[in-house]
């Protein structure tokens, strides 16, 4: 037993405890992990963590059935720390001695002494009883009962396969930077540092990176030819297809590698907004790493639902609109989704994203295309809101995606978690007459 595996056991029971308690577990887990100076224990601290809220469900069930009493509301911290010896034991599969021992001395780290034989006892139960089986997906699959009953009644067919899918390990995938190097350059880089990856046909300039690695640790990073992006992300900007030239407007821009990849088509314009001031900086940040072009680029802090400032463009070419949804198409990266979203966030998102789908209309020239995409596979926020607005928008015509986008859903295309190794992502173009 080490007093680090104790102190990163303690680490992922507070991160746990937080998210439970509606935290993003990407917050909590980057402030946990800073603390920890070996890459490996941080690697390890995310894995716990991740897993053990990933499997959140399941776990919770096994805890009912290997004790007559659950631990009291008021110990969230312990009732966390036994999940996430539950996760190491029977998700992670680590070595059960360590995986026992450290996590009954991070009860102990943590002010739970009085805890340590609990927690010792139902660990080792669950060695010798492996975890209960249940006949519920819900329960076995981890998923809250709203969305699995939403996913039946929109996808009868797929439900299933897309509900496995969320609990997989999403990969590593890579955009490069085409305005500094080519694929074959960084591929050939990669290929020379040992590195395992795939190259698709589509999208042009994406990369499958197989190995599990920082991406800051991969060559070409520092010098901003690579940036992060999953191949369904980098799809919306190809289904958009801006051209040099062009007026663009990226409505909700942060992150910003979308915005990162439409200024590689050097356009003549191009407006960012976010309604947050510190991720605009971000996006800025994002630019200057990458060595992007700001002539013509303007960022701004601003509420997309609202018409634009006179001082700045008032018509465009072309509109991206990657809505604000319910993030159920990118569980597998942010498991926490799961348990954070609930089924009236759908209602009231649907609010926002039909006051950005109308502002987009007022602001986008005639014989100009919009770009509609999520990261939902609810109809509800895709191909039932593009339907309604198609209804209610004479001057709206659907312009045809090819398969590469994913399945038909109404007048877009709708991709599953997985689907070529990316995520979920629906995509509607239109075209006002």
């Amino acid at each position: 037993m080490t007093d680090t595996g104790a102190r990163l056991r303690a680490s992922a029971a507070r991160c746990v405890a937080q998210v439970v308690s509606g935290r993003s577990l990407k917050t909590v887990l980057a402030l946990e992990r800073a603390v920890f100076a070996d890459p490996r224990d941080r690697a390890l601290l995310e894995a716990i963590v991740v897993d053990t809220v990933r499997h959140r469900r399941r776990l919770e069930s096994a805890l009912g059935h290997y004790m007559e009493k659950p631990l009291d509301r008021r110990d969230p911290c312990g009732h966390s720390l036994l999940l996430t010896g539950l996760a190491q034991l029977h998700v992670l599969a680590l070595p059960a001695h360590a995986a026992v021992s450290e996590t009954v001395a991070a009860a102990r780290l943590l002010g739970l002494g009085a805890r340590a034989g609990l927690i010792n006892a139902v660990l080792r139960r669950s060695q010798r009883e492996g975890l209960p089986d249940s006949s519920d997906i819900a329960v076995s699959e981890s998923h809250p009962d709203w969305l699995i009953e939403n996913l039946k009644t929109d996808w009868p067919d797929d439900w299933c396969g897309i509900v496995r899918a969320n609990n997989r390990i999403a990969p590593l995938w890579l955009r490069v930077n085409a305005t500094r190097v080519d694929r074959a350059t960084v591929a050939e880089a990669l290929r020379e540092k040992g590195f395992e990856f795939f190259l698709p046909d589509c999208p042009r300039n994406a990369i499958l990176v197989h190995n599990a690695i920082a991406p800051t640790r991969l060559p070409g990073w520092d010098a901003g030819d690579i940036t992060v992006q999953d191949l369904s992300a980098q799809l919306a900007v190809e289904a958009l297809a801006p051209k040099p030239g062009e007026t663009l407007w990226d409505m909700c821009a942060a992150p910003g590698g979308k915005s990162a990849q439409l200024a590689e088509a050097r356009p003549a314009v191009m407006l960012l907004t976010d309604t947050d001031p510190v991720r605009i900086d971000k996006i800025r940040d994002l630019f200057q790493r990458l060595g992007l072009p700001h002539a013509g680029v303007v960022l701004q802090a601003w509420d997309a639902t609202q018409p634009l400032p006179s001082a700045w463009p008032q018509v465009f070419d072309a509109i991206l609109l990657d809505a604000p949804c319910s993030a159920t198409g990118i569980i597998r990266r942010q498991p926490d989704v799961k348990w954070h979203r609930q089924a009236k966030d759908i209602g009231r998102l649907n609010v926002l994203q039909w006051r950005l789908l109308k502002n987009a209309w007022r602001h986008l020239k005639p014989g100009g295309r919009l770009l509609y995409s999520t990261c939902s596979v609810l109809k509800a926020e895709n191909a039932d809101l593009i339907d309604q607005f198609l209804h209610q928008h004479e001057d709206a015509a659907v312009l045809p995606l090819s398969e590469r986008f994913g399945r038909v859903s109404g007048a877009g295309r709708q991709r599953f978690p997985g689907d070529d190794e990316g995520d979920g992502f629906f995509y509607a173009l239109l075209e006002r007459k």
